[in-house]
This record gives structure tokens, sequence and C-alpha cells, in this order.
């Protein structure tokens, strides 16, 4: 609720000034009947009258509305109280005002200054008691424990400011941070995929020259065999441009070329990858299987793989894991589920897993999600539109 307060009086300054002066206005405006009904042969000083009354209530208050000016204020209301005890003037309601930019010079300013103003503040207590009443230490003490009251709550309330200031910082920082090593993860995840892809487009193309040289050499020997090479040149023409379309807009900015031509792994390999993890894994595969474009194999594997990874780090000991692929609806699923401590298991800082994964899966029109399972256990989720190899 205060920091909705808090934040209603930045958006509306002034109007929020207004209303913090308005209580002490609506007091004197109020005890300015009382005044008015006092003889003015028995006033102990110069007696205002109703006007003069008014008009110096105004004057003592008007400097509170400078919010953003706390000295200046303190020091004209301080001015014209010293002028008004010059006078002989008596006190008036409005000299609470005092009170008030004291407060606002020990919330606002530096401990320097608030101890300045809590010293004027004290001497004009003192000069008080001796223009109008015989001074004595009881009532200079209970005097200034009103005013050292008020000057330590200033003090304390900006000490909380400060404190709150300092955590809103802290976590603008830290989500500063944390937005900036996910737009650093993704790119690097994009990086990744980009080389990826464009071994997989580099395999095609190769693919296409010994065809095309195979061709060459039996077009005249054999041109049952020439037609056979130059169809596999077309349907690996075909993939690799479907592969190209996804490669556009995917950027390789700083990175060195990669010496590793082993080709990528696919769907063929998980069997492999699942015999070989580290995680005690069964592998089910639902549907007939369609064959699918290389890069899309890859981002299944990639998957698969993650999904095995984690599990192995955060499953706890004797974890076993699932990998379910069905072919038999519109799109493919991909499940990952394992038996594992699940939403009990210990979060590790600067993983981007599961940015990867979006990452691939996003490149194909799909979504992936993960999350604990109830009673224990986590799943990885992904659907990709089955697209067929060219």
């Amino acid at each position: 609720m205060f920091g909705k307060v808090r934040a209603w009086s930045r958006r509306h300054e002034k109007l929020a000034g207004v209303l913090r002066v308005a209580p002490l206005a609506t007091l004197c405006a109020i005890l300015a009947s009382p005044y008015a009904a006092v003889p003015p042969a028995t006033a102990a000083g110069p007696y205002l009258g109703v006007p003069g009354y008014l008009a110096l209530s105004a004057v003592l208050l008007l400097p509170l509305l400078w919010r953003d000016r706390a000295v200046a204020s303190f020091a004209a209301i301080a001015l014209i109280s010293f002028g008004q005890w010059l006078a002989g003037v008596n006190p008036l309601p409005a000299n609470l005002a005092v009170l008030v930019a004291l407060w606002a010079v020990a919330y606002r300013c530096s401990f320097r200054w608030s101890l300045a103003a809590g010293l004027v503040t004290e001497l004009g207590v003192f000069l008080a008691l001796a223009r109008w009443d015989t001074p004595t230490l009881g009532m200079f003490f209970s005097g200034s424990i009103f005013t050292v009251t008020v000057w330590l709550t200033g003090l304390y309330a900006s000490t909380r400011r400060r404190y709150l200031e300092g955590l809103e910082e802290r976590a603008e920082r830290a989500e500063r941070e944390r937005d900036q090593q996910a737009r650093m993860a993704a790119a690097a995840e994009r990086a990744r995929i980009a080389r990826e892809l464009h071994d997989v487009v580099a395999h095609n193309v190769s693919v296409m020259v010994v065809q095309a040289d195979g061709a060459g050499y039996a077009l005249d020997s054999d041109p049952e065999q020439a037609r056979e090479a130059v169809r596999a040149i077309s349907k690996t023409g075909r993939a690799a441009l479907a592969e190209m379309r996804r490669l556009v807009g995917v950027l390789r900015e700083g990175e060195q070329e990669s010496t590793d031509y082993t080709p990528q792994p696919g769907l063929g390999q998980l069997e492999d990858l699942v015999r070989g993890s580290a995680v005690p894994t069964r592998l089910q595969v639902g549907g007939v299987p369609v064959e699918l474009p290389e890069g899309q194999q890859l981002a299944v594997y990639r998957i698969v793989q993650e999904a095995l990874t984690n599990a192995l780090k955060h499953g706890g000991p004797g974890v076993r894991a699932l990998v379910e692929i069905d072919y038999s609806g519109p799109e493919l699923v991909v499940r990952v589920t394992d038996d594992g401590r699940g939403a009990a298991a210990p979060r590790s800082a600067g993983g981007h897993g599961l940015i990867g994964m979006r990452e691939r899966v996003g490149m194909y029109g799909g979504a992936v999600s993960a999350e604990p399972l109830r009673g224990g256990g986590f799943e990885v989720l992904a659907r990709l539109p089955m697209v067929k190899a060219a």
C-alpha cells in the first residue's frame, strides 16, 4: 500500500505537496475564530487581527510546498519565525511549520544539514520560552523532547528510504543482468544452431556434387543410373533449400570456423544416445516413423540429449528416464520424463538448457515446456509440426 502511495505522489508531486500542507492549514483556519474572539487589549503582543493572522499563517505555510528544496523551505520558515519573535507577535499554530520543515530536512538532506536544522529549532524553542514565559530547565527539556522526536523520526524515515532505494536499485540491476544473460545465451544458441544447420546443408551439397559427378560419368554408358543420380540430386537439393530457408535470419558473429566434418546426429542415433546415457533410460516409439529433415532430426536429438543431461544433474540418485517419440498425430511429440526429485531438485544458476530448446523448436514453429510432475519427477514435452523431408 505504501509503495502505491509513493508511486502516486511521484506522479502527482504538486497535488501531493498540497495534501501534505492541508492538515496544518485546516488547523490554522479552524483556530482563526478563537483568535478573533480575543480582545486586542488583552493580547500579550501586537494584535494582528484576523486578516493579519491569516496572512502570517499563509506566509509560514507556503514554503512547505517547496518539496525539493527542504533546506530553503526550513530557512525561510525559520527567518519568518525569527522576525515574528523580534516583532513580539505571539506564536501561531502556523509556527508548527518549523517542525514540519525540520522533518523534511532530516528526511531529504545529509546529516550535517539535518543537525544544523535541529540546532536552529532548539534555539527557537529557547528564544520562545525566554520571550513569552519564564524559562526553566524542565520547560526547555519538554520542548526539546518534542523537537528531537520529530528530528529522529525524519532521520529514521531517511534511512528507511535510502535502504529501499538501494534494494530497488539492486533488483533493477539484477533484472538487467538476467535479461542480458538471457540475450547472450539466446545469441550463443542461435550461433550454435546456425553452425549445425550449416553443416547439414554442406553435407547435402556434398552429396549433390558426388551424384552430379557420377551422373556425368554414367551419362553415356548407363543412362538409367544417370537418371537415378539426377533424381537424387533433385531430392537432396530440395532438402538443402528447406534447411537454408530456416537458416536465413540466424546470425553467426565472431565465431571461428569449425573443422569438425562429422555428420550431425539425428533420429537414427537416438537409440545410441539412450543406450549410452548415464541415466538408465528406455526409448519408446509410437506410430509409423516419418523421414524428417536433418535439421529437425538434429533438434529432436538435442532436446532429448539436454533433457537426459538435466535428469542426471537434478534427478538425484537412482533416477530413471523414459524417452517417448510419437509419430501418430499431426505433430511430432517428444516427451522425456524421469522419476527424480522434480520440484524438490535444487535450481542451478546460469543454466540455459530451456532457452536452447525453445530456440530449436521455435525454428520449426513448435513449442516446448519443462516442468516438475505431481508426486515427483520431471517432464520435458516438445511438439513440432510434422515436416517430411523433401
